[in-house]
């Protein structure tokens, strides 16, 4: 079995002072995936820069407090890459992958964009780049007898599903016509599979972000952009996958959830 959890911590010294310590302590997780966490190494606390029974790989943002993605997994990963071969994004905290043995596991934070901005510019060009490096992962992974999970707050909503207010949301990032075709692309045209939404065909979510403006959280008006997107391979091991919302909204550490999911390998 690998359990894999994903979730935009949104700050992890914030998260730590919430609750995040405590919930990784109790996680089942054998890999974790984080995003924004928005902190260099040195400024994360002890006990969850280093926590027992984990060996932990950040890459940070060169823009101080910006971005940041890191792997927390417990055994030592073979192999660890930072960047996807990016001169423009490569040291903007936004891309990291391990090797373990028989997958390749990566975190990753998509920029979230603003449509009509240069902040959207940037994600057009992220998303362009990015699509050429997931193809050739597959296939240098393939060709190695390896399987491949991306895993991350990608934020872009793929299906009308993926949103409660998608009709109010069809002009701003995150649901735009561009979007959503690029990411039809990651699974037609790259070959790689949305795990959580291939175990629960049909239905509304399971969301996975809430903003903290009105009762977003309390009226379950969220979005699924945190995603586990993998090879049809280790897709197909897939046996369990759900969003570890909480119970309140005073219990929350992140306006996102964990998103987890059991992979069966011996399958």
């Amino acid at each position: 079995m690998l359990t894999v959890t994903s979730v935009n911590v949104n700050g992890i010294r914030a998260a730590a002072k919430k609750g995040f310590g405590a919930w990784l302590a109790g996680s089942d997780a054998d890999v974790v995936c984080l995003q924004e966490v928005r902190a260099e190494e040195g400024q994360i606390p002890d006990e969850v820069r280093s926590p027992e029974g984990w060996h932990t790989v950040f890459a940070p943002a060169a823009v101080k407090g910006r971005a940041g993605v890191a792997l927390y997994t417990r055994r030592a990963p073979e192999q660890v890459r930072v960047g996807f071969g990016s001169a423009e994004f490569d040291a903007s905290g936004r891309y990291l992958e391990i090797d373990l043995p028989g997958v390749t596991v990566a975190s990753l934070y998509l920029p979230s964009g603003e449509a009509g901005t240069e902040k959207q510019d940037e994600k057009y060009r992220f998303m362009g780049e990015f699509l050429a490096y997931l193809a050739e992962l597959k296939v240098r992974a393939a060709a190695d007898g390896r399987e491949v999970v991306v895993c991350g707050d990608w934020n872009i909503c793929h299906q009308e599903a993926d949103l409660k207010n998608w009709k109010t949301n069809r002009k701003n990032a995150g649901f735009l016509p561009e979007e959503r075709e690029w990411l039809g692309k990651v699974y037609t045209q790259a070959g790689y599979v949305d795990v959580v939404r291939e175990l629960h065909p049909g239905t509304e979510g399971p969301y996975s972000w809430w903003s903290y403006r009105g009762r977003a959280f309390d009226n379950d008006a969220g979005w699924r952009i945190d995603l586990q997107v993998a090879t049809p391979g280790l897709a197909a091991k897939a046996v369990k996958a759900f969003v570890e919302r909480a119970e309140t909204h005073p219990e929350r550490w992140s306006d996102h959830a964990p998103v987890t999911v059991v992979y069966e390998l011996g399958v």
